[in-house]
């Protein structure tokens, strides 16, 4: 052997396509598949060990007192879903709040809103920060349009449908037939630009329910390195962004400013 040939390093050919295209559907099957497994284990959590939201509406944190939080899941998702934010946000000093008269998030998005408002009104809040997950940051986003808007200083919107997904189309339930593209009420909604400045949209980089992405105009927008829908909310990365995007909500870093009742 020559030792020019000896010298030379051989670099494994690269996978054919079809092989990296498989690879690529195994692995999103795979997040699927772990996307589903996280979200039965808290369902069934939830409800064969419920915890008191109480709990977290007085934290006890040597961080001192900060901005209150609401809470906001998403369709078919009580608020103990969210518990892991929950105690992240808490941990942190944020009094967190639970609308129990959500329950499961069934009724429309307009019907929802209006139950988070009266929650609001009832308890006297303001400057609130909101950290929703999916059917919840179209909720938000309905509640910061209306009347109690002035009572919310910016939402974290976890992978939201706010552009719709092609997937409800294909369901009889009118409460997932309502995220198709083509719903009046969805598209109405969108056409509203006016609170996304105050919005941070952050979603996962494959969701297997809303393949197009969860990208909101005007907002400012983050994509996570995780897959899945459900599974990112137990995800320490995605808590480190939520704290960090209300924070800055509290610190003023906004684009837009809050409404006041008189405007």
């Amino acid at each position: 052997m020559s030792p020019e040939a000896a010298g030379r390093v051989r670099r494994p050919s690269a996978a054919p396509p079809v092989l990296r295209r498989l690879r690529r559907r195994m692995g999103f099957a795979a997040a699927w598949a772990a996307d589903y497994a996280y979200v039965v284990r808290w369902q069934v959590q939830g409800f064969l060990a419920p915890v008191d939201p109480g709990v977290y509406r007085h934290p006890a944190s040597e961080t001192g007192r900060r901005e209150p939080v609401l809470l906001i899941p998403g369709v078919y998702e009580n608020w103990q879903f969210l518990r892991p934010l929950a105690q992240h946000l808490a941990d942190r000093g944020h009094p967190v709040h639970a609308v129990r008269t959500l329950g499961y998030n069934r009724g429309t998005v307009e019907e929802m809103a209006r139950r988070v408002e009266a929650y609001l009104r009832l308890q006297g809040i303001e400057h609130a920060a909101i950290v929703a997950h999916s059917k919840g940051g179209l909720i938000g986003k309905k509640l910061m349009l209306g009347p109690e808007g002035h009572r919310v200083s910016r939402m974290v919107a976890v992978n939201t449908p706010f552009s719709g997904s092609p997937y409800a189309r294909l369901f009889l339930a009118p409460s997932i037939r309502a995220f198709s593209p083509r719903d009046r009420h969805l598209r109405g909604l969108q056409a509203k630009l006016d609170v996304n400045s105050r919005i941070t949209s952050v979603y996962a980089s494959f969701d297997p329910h809303i393949p197009g992405g969860s990208r909101l105009e005007g907002a400012r927008n983050i994509v996570l390195d995780a897959m899945g829908h459900f599974r990112p909310i137990g995800d320490p990365a995605l808590h480190r962004i939520v704290s960090e995007e209300v924070a800055r909500g509290a610190a003023g870093e906004l684009d837009g400013g809050v409404p006041s009742p008189e405007d």
